[in-house]
Formats: structure tokens, sequence, C-alpha cells
């Protein structure tokens, strides 16, 4: 069976980055039948919060990226303890006390001599001694896995054939001083025993793929397919990453973004297939293939979401916005005439009651000096409301006829003085719902 997962750490809220890997990973479990997991990267007991663990199930469940099972790494650590014993029973895992300073002293020597600054393995030449030396001086040390030097390959679910050379990487540090964890060990500890199957990632997580992949070696697991998305870049090519405090998914929320706008963008940006609005998440499930997508950095601008959700909200019925036209104060009966008069100039479901003001007789007229004889005849043919579907062609002509202006120079000044705006809803569906009579400028 397929199984996927989503797991995002609890320190902040979910952006518009982290969606990629959330709904590729869901449309793959969906699509195949399988299981969906939501696992919180927790581990980081200083910087993961339970309000940030809250916001991010609000955040999937708003966009229908429901999960059949949730995991909370914070209460697995016994597993990931009894995973590291097995790797150091088997001599693939050593603790090792070089500090930071330590550390890049010895980097830029590498560097220096035109070799990859990977970690030279002093920590595995030390005597006992040595070792009961440092940890009185120095406490516990960092425990990284040991790599076997061979290359690492595997068939990308979007890059194609990877092959790194372990011999170009540092050993990974699995487990911090203090004990704490890593993501590179939790991550592949819970794959394994929760059996994931297929893993999409950005395309920043290829090479803690390859180090990731002995480590599942050494604990006996399966490799799971791997597939590794670009990464969003702004809509001028940009790094997004110092954008992304402003492209949270609660900021797009309350901006009125819909989620199928956001979800059928995602499903398609940086694919061979065009973005195209989607009604179901079962239309973006029959749609999604993730050998469609490519390896080149993909443009990503918020701004193209505002069209996808107006026309979401324009498809929707007026029962879908009854809450906001009634704050509007729409009255129940004209609800539906209203909707469907407005509803092709709005672009947001706050905006569905906008146009109420300009019926209910509030909406202040723009009246031209060189118009406003025009509109005082005009206005002096049209009588008191209720208006009917038919009493704009018949003013109109009325107007046309005694004033002998048509075209442009008719209808746009009628329209500023009953509407206040030059543009908006096909003034037949408007009139029969005005509730005076415009006055006269």
């Amino acid at each position: 069976m397929t199984v996927t997962r989503f797991a995002p750490s609890p320190t902040g809220y979910l952006h518009i980055g982290n969606l990629r890997a959330a709904l590729f990973n869901w449309l793959i479990a969906r699509k195949a039948g399988g299981t969906f997991i939501l696992r919180l990267d927790d581990t980081d007991p200083e910087r993961s919060k339970d309000e940030y663990a809250d916001a991010i199930k609000e955040d999937l469940e708003w966009l229908g990226l429901t999960w059949d099972r949730i995991e909370r790494q914070s209460l697995r650590l016994n597993q990931y303890a009894e995973a590291a014993d097995k790797l150091r029973s088997a001599s693939r895992l050593y603790e090792a006390w070089e500090t930071p300073t330590e550390l890049d002293l010895k980097r830029k020597k590498l560097l220096n001599m035109g070799r990859p600054p990977v970690y030279d393995r002093t920590a595995l030449a030390l005597e006992e001694v040595e070792r009961a030396r440092l940890r009185t001086e120095r406490g516990q040390g960092v425990w990284r896995f040991l790599l076997d030097h061979q290359r690492i390959e595997w068939t990308d679910g979007i890059l194609g054939h990877v092959s790194i050379d372990a011999a170009s990487v540092s050993d990974p540090v699995l487990i911090r001083q203090d004990g704490q964890v890593l993501y590179t060990f939790a991550s592949v500890v819970d794959d394994v025993e929760m059996g994931v199957t297929d893993i999409v990632r950005g395309a920043d997580h290829v090479t803690n793929t390859a180090t990731q992949i002995q480590i599942i070696e050494a604990l006996g697991g399966n490799i799971p397919n791997f597939a590794h998305h670009s990464l969003l870049t702004g809509p001028q090519g940009e790094a997004l990453s110092k954008r992304l405090g402003t492209l949270a998914l609660r900021d797009l929320r309350a901006r009125g973004i819909e989620p199928m706008a956001i979800l059928s963008m995602m499903a398609r940006l940086g694919s061979s297939d065009p973005v195209d609005l989607r009604d179901s998440h079962d239309a973006l499930i029959e749609g999604f293939d993730i050998s469609r997508f490519g390896a080149a950095p993909t443009k990503f601008d918020v701004e193209d979401l505002l069209p996808l959700t107006a026309r979401v909200v324009q498809g929707l019925g007026a029962g879908d916005v009854a809450g906001q036209l009634d704050a509007a104060g729409v009255p129940a009966v004209d609800q539906e005439a209203y909707w469907i008069a407005v509803r092709g100039n709005v672009g947001t479901r706050a905006d569905a009651g906008n146009w109420w003001p300009v019926f209910a007789g509030n909406a202040t007229p723009i009246v031209a000096p060189e118009d406003r004889d025009f509109v005082n005849a005009a206005l002096a043919l049209l009588g008191e409301p209720p208006y009917g579907p038919e009493t704009w062609a018949a003013w109109t002509e009325a107007v046309k006829a005694q004033t002998g202006r048509k075209g442009r120079n008719l209808y746009m000044p009628l329209r500023l003085a009953v509407t206040g705006q030059p543009s908006g809803p096909e003034m037949a569906e408007v009139m029969p719902l005005l509730q005076k009579r415009p006055a006269p400028g």
C-alpha cells in the first residue's frame, strides 16, 4: 500500500513553499488509495510550539488536505534511542567532540587546498583514553553516521537518475551534544517504521536523501520512492525565502484567497501542464502526475492567485455567500437576484456585499458638469421603483429619443448617475434591485 507523509516542524506557520510538499504527498496517497500521515517534527522542545502545531492542522483542514493519522516525533524518542543503539552496535554511529570553531577551521583549510570541505573523521582515530578525556573536558559529543564511501544512486520521480559520491559528503550528525535527535535521523527512523513508500520534498534535500538512503539500509528498511520538486522563486526569479513571512497560508486566507485557487495553482505550477482551476479535490487528484514536473526553479507570484480566486467566487451560489450578504444588509428576498447581478464583479467572498449600497440608494452619483442638464432631464423620465428587467432598455430608449444622445455618451453618464461606478453589473440587472429612485444632480 502507498504511504506518504508530510513532516512540518511546528516552529512557525505554514507558507506557500511548505504547501508543495504537503500537497504532492497528499495527492500521491489519495490517487493510490493509500495513507497520508501528518507527522509533526517537534523534537526541538525550545522552538516547537503547540500553537504552531494547531495552526498547521488548521491550515491543512482549510485546504481540505485531511490526514489518515497524525504522529508527533516528540512521543517517539524511545524509538530513536533504540535505532541509535542498533547503529552503534553495527559500528555505523560514532561520537565526535570538535567545537564549531574547530570545524570551521578545518573547512577553511580544505577549501584553501581546493578540496571539498568534508569532515575528516578525526574522531574515529581517537583512542579510548582520549575519548574519556574529551568527554570529561567537553561533555557528551555529537553522534555522526559513518557513511560508506561509495556512490549513492536512485531514480528520482522528478530529477531522474541521481548519483552522489558519498565521499563528497560529511558524515551527518544525527544526535546533538544535548541528546536532541536531528531531522536527518528521526525522519529516517519514522519512515522505516511507518512503512513510508513515497516521499516528495524540495530539491534542497537531495544531499539529505543520499545520506538517508544509507541510514535506511543500515536500519534494514526499504528505500522509498523519492521525488524532489523545484524550489519556488519570486516573480523575477528572486529568492522567495526572504518573502515567506508574507506568504503564510493564514495570511493568504485573510486576504480572501480561496483554497481551490491555491491548490489548483500548486498542483500544476512547475509542471508541463498549464495552471487550470479545478472545482474539486477529486479533479486535482485525477489530473496529478508527479513525472510532469521539472527541476528548474519555479516562479511564483501571489498576485496570480487573485484571478483564480475570483473565478472560484464567481462560480458560487448565493447560499455560499449568504453570511456576507446578510452582513451587508441584503434582504433575503433579494439575495439570489443580487448575487446573480454582481458576482461577475466580485473578487473575494468578503466583497460579496460591496455592491449593496448602490442598490440600497446610498451610492454617491457621479455627474460631470457638462452632463448635469442631460442627467437631470433623463432622471425626469424615470418613474419610481419598483423597476423591472426591461426598465433600463425602455428608459435609455426614451432618453435617446428626447436628447438625441447615443452610444457611450448616452449610457455612461446614466450608469455613473445611478451607481457612482464607471463599470460593474449589467444595468438591466441593477435596475430591478434599486430601492430608491436616483436623485437629480
